[in-house]
């Protein structure tokens, strides 16, 4: 019988998290080779991937990208995705009064833009950006997501466009309403 989807996940994040922890040094520096690295070619992740995933190559991969990114930024959170994650950042630089938010919003459209082949990539990319400002990421659903991430209908792109850009507007429309009563 095969396991639950999202019931191995939950198991292979949990996992990780003990790592963290733990604090297993040696095995977040083994999952932190794989960045960069192309998937499962780096043997000393292989403890920390393959009893967790099932056995097929598309868990596997994302196992791989998840494990390293997770060793490279453990900070967990239960709520939202990644778009979720980067409207976060976004707001820090805003309220900070710096620019960089324009470049934030072209790396996020490049990210959403890019093929599986090139998603750890930008996912590095992105989570080393989550790292710089102390933000979170929910490693459960990021899993998720990359295990949909070239579905046709790209609702996995949009979910996450939806949170980033959708978040903006509600604030926005909360602001003038609450300057409206003043």
């Amino acid at each position: 019988m095969m396991p639950e989807k999202d019931n191995w996940i939950d198991r292979f994040i949990s996992h990780l998290e003990t790592l963290r922890e733990q604090e297993e040094r040696g095995a977040l520096a083994a999952l932190r080779r794989g960045l960069g690295s192309p998937l499962g070619t780096v043997p000393a992740m292989y403890p920390h991937i393959l009893p967790w995933a099932p056995q097929n190559r598309r868990a596997e991969d994302a196992c791989y990208i998840v494990g390293s990114l997770f060793a490279l930024h453990p900070e967990a959170n239960e709520r939202g995705n990644l778009g979720t994650a980067f409207k976060t950042m976004k707001s820090l630089e805003e309220r900070s009064g710096r620019k960089e938010h324009e470049s934030l919003e072209k790396r996020f459209v490049a990210l959403l833009n890019c093929n599986r082949d090139d998603l750890p990539y930008h996912l590095r990319q992105a989570v080393s950006l989550l790292k710089a400002k102390d933000v979170p990421v929910n490693w459960q659903q990021l899993l998720r997501d990359i295990l949909n991430w070239d579905h046709e209908a790209r609702f996995v792109q949009q979910k996450w466009a939806r949170e980033f850009w959708q978040g903006a507007v509600r604030e926005t429309e909360a602001q003038e309403e609450e300057m409206a009563t003043s």
